[in-house]
């Protein structure tokens, strides 16, 4: 893909941002700085990020693509919250080396997993009635 300086704007913003970001939000940082940019644009830029494993696609439930930065190096699960929609990413070792056990107990070689688990995060058990609300 031809690199131009409405990709490389795009780039730079998704390298910077935080996690887990949809492409609505992205779009939304990079048109602060160049309001010409449209979804078209970013949709294929994050989707060749994600093709060269830079970027890697998420979907956590809610129907939105969401994409962060691809980790050769460590591997992290996520917390979602169902109530206000908080991603919030951790490493347990101890997760990691029990699946390994679970899979070598069944002759099962992992090439990659997922681990996702769903619930209601600390600040909407603390205010129930904003989190139903939709904050």
């Amino acid at each position: 893909m031809r690199s131009t300086e409405q990709r490389r704007l795009i780039i730079d913003t998704f390298l910077a941002a935080e996690p887990h970001l949809s492409i609505d939000e992205l779009l939304a940082q990079v048109r602060q700085k160049d309001a010409r940019i449209g979804y078209a644009t970013v949709y294929r830029t994050l989707k060749m990020l994600a093709e060269c494993g830079i970027a890697q696609e998420r979907h956590f439930g809610d129907g939105f693509a969401r994409y962060e930065l691809a980790s050769t190096e460590s591997h992290h699960d996520h917390l979602i919250c169902t109530a206000c929609g908080k991603i919030i990413e951790f490493e347990e070792p101890q997760i990691e080396e029990l699946q390994l056990t679970v899979a070598d107990r069944y002759g099962f070689v992992v090439t990659h997993h997922r681990h996702e688990l769903y619930g209601i995060c600390t600040e909407c058990r603390a205010h129930p009635k904003q989190a139903a609300e939709g904050r």
